[in-house]
């Protein structure tokens, strides 16, 4: 018969690290240990007494190791009130161990499901089921039992426990983090289900966050708040989740949302292309036939907005561009692909200027295609903006129509509006910006904005904007300035007047059915 008053651990972890001395500590205090399957022979071949599992239940693992700790002598003892004579007599009847503490940590499903060309018997083998039941269970019941969830809490329980107080707080603290957990768990393994199989076809009934913390960052926003980085475990192309920082402080919260916004743009081309970012708003971007090239006229886009903003390109840095880069005043971040090493060397001799590695482009995987907007006490959820497969079908709707040249300028235009806060209008003298208008309230006053910024290298240019034009005023405002081709999605009641408006000043527009807004 197994005295009431007699404590016992329950102990059973895939990640033996730190578990010898809490074990051996948790043994000074005369606390007898129940262990399963490999903990347990770990823990007697480190010389640590031990009841196995199957001494209690009286049963051994069934079905190649699936069901070990499934029995009422196991979660009886954990979900036992203490307060109740009746559960304690219970557990004396039936010879259950009262358990105070449960040390459990889960087969590891998202070091498996990462690794590459896993199988899914595999992944399905490291799912664990009776693991997270003894967590529950324990979190539940924490007012009595310490549940540990992690090796970085060892310590502290036997501090806790050392104390004549044992407080309830602590307990409570374990448990809400055993609940998150567990939820964590969870939710990669309904990831991995939903990438595997496809079968986010619509936007899921309920959300699931299965993020994990990267790091901490020095504040959020502004300076009085508080933030940190997460990534996705399963998203493993490029990311701000898993770059290289070579030189610079630490990444900024807003360093990284920058940064996130070019890294959205890179991906939109293939040829030689640089850009240079403030607030997540392009203020320059350009594709040429070399990266150097690119990199120049980015910059000149704008070069008062670009001062302290944030520089991308799609192609490994060489020394032409570092040396261009390096000759800027000053830039907050680089991040590119990656650095050859003189190039590298040389970007490195600022300190205050961060210098990113993202990887290689091309891993990039296309993310569950549902991305969230936080809103107050509630959650927006919308797929991604991203263009039609076989590029842009454009549609002329004026009498004058755009040459071959000012296709592939109007092309690359809309691969830049779309990235622009709206209302946004950008004008584009050849492949590259040499206007944005970004964020305004009216589409009139971005295209003035874009205008202003443009000056005359207007004269012959072409322009996009990503949503109709409510009024004739602002293709007009274009038009004057020598804009010679328009592209924007069409779809206002006013398009008649739109195109009249156009066909009179005698410049080209297309339509392409499509908005690209970024609200």
């Amino acid at each position: 018969m197994i005295s009431d008053r007699e404590r016992y651990a329950l102990i059973s972890v895939a990640d033996k690290s730190g578990i010898e001395d809490f074990v051996r500590g948790l043994a000074i205090k005369g606390i007898k240990i129940i262990s399963t399957g490999g903990t347990a022979k770990y823990l007697i071949d480190n010389g640590i007494e031990c009841h196995r599992v199957e001494d209690i239940t009286g049963f051994a693992d069934l079905f190649d190791g699936r069901v070990k700790t499934l029995h009422p002598k196991i979660f009886g003892g954990i979900l036992a009130d203490r307060t109740k004579d009746e559960h304690l007599r219970t557990a004396l009847d039936n010879d259950i161990p009262i358990i105070d503490i449960v040390a459990v940590n889960l087969y590891p499903f998202e070091e498996t499901v990462n690794r590459e060309e896993v199988s899914e018997e595999e992944a399905i083998e490291n799912i664990d089921i009776g693991g997270v039941a003894l967590i529950r269970a324990a979190a539940k019941n924490f007012r009595s039992v310490y549940v540990v969830t992690d090796s970085e809490s060892y310590q502290k329980v036997l501090d806790d426990i050392n104390n004549a107080s044992e407080s309830v707080k602590f307990r409570a603290e374990l448990a809400e983090k055993a609940f998150r957990h567990t939820a964590y768990y969870d939710s990669l393994i309904s990831s991995y289900f939903s990438f595997r199989h496809d079968v986010d076809e619509k936007a899921p009934s309920k959300i699931i966050s299965g993020y994990s913390k990267v790091s901490d960052l020095r504040y959020g926003e502004n300076p009085h708040q508080k933030a940190a980085l997460y990534r996705n475990p399963y998203f493993n192309g490029v990311s701000l989740a898993r770059t290289v920082v070579h030189s610079g402080k630490e990444l900024s919260f807003n360093n990284i949302y920058d940064l996130d916004s070019v890294l959205g743009m890179l991906l939109d081309f293939d040829e030689p292309f640089a850009c240079v970012v403030k607030h997540t708003n392009p203020c320059g971007a350009a594709v040429s036939d070399n990266l150097a090239q690119a990199y120049a006229d980015a910059l000149a886009g704008d070069e008062v907005s670009a001062f302290g903003g944030i520089v991308g390109v799609n192609r490994v840095v060489d020394m032409e561009t570092a040396e261009k880069i390096h000759k800027t005043f000053f830039l907050e971040c680089i991040i590119a692909p990656g650095y050859e090493d003189e190039a590298l060397a040389l970007l490195k001799k600022k300190k205050n200027r961060r210098v990113v590695s993202c990887g290689d482009l091309k891993t990039y995987l296309q993310e569950t295609c549902w991305e969230p907007r936080y809103i107050m006490g509630g959650m927006l959820l919308q797929s991604k903006d991203r263009f039609k497969e076989g590029g842009f079908e454009f549609e002329t709707v004026t009498e004058v129509k755009p040459d071959e040249g000012q296709l592939r300028d109007l092309s690359f235009a809309m691969k830049i509006v779309k990235h622009i806060k709206s209302n946004a209008i950008v004008i584009c003298n050849g492949t590259k910006t040499v206007g944005v208008g970004a964020g305004q309230t009216s589409r009139v006053d971005s295209a003035m904005i874009a205008v202003r910024k443009a000056g005359d290298k207007a004269d012959g240019a072409v322009a996009a904007s990503d949503a109709f034009f409510p009024m004739p005023d602002g293709l007009e405002t274009l038009a004057r300035a020598g804009v010679s081709a328009v592209v924007q999605p069409g779809g206002s009641k006013k398009d008649p007047d739109v195109i009249e408006a156009a066909n009179q000043m005698g410049i080209a527009m297309v339509f392409t059915g499509e908005r690209h807004f970024k609200h």
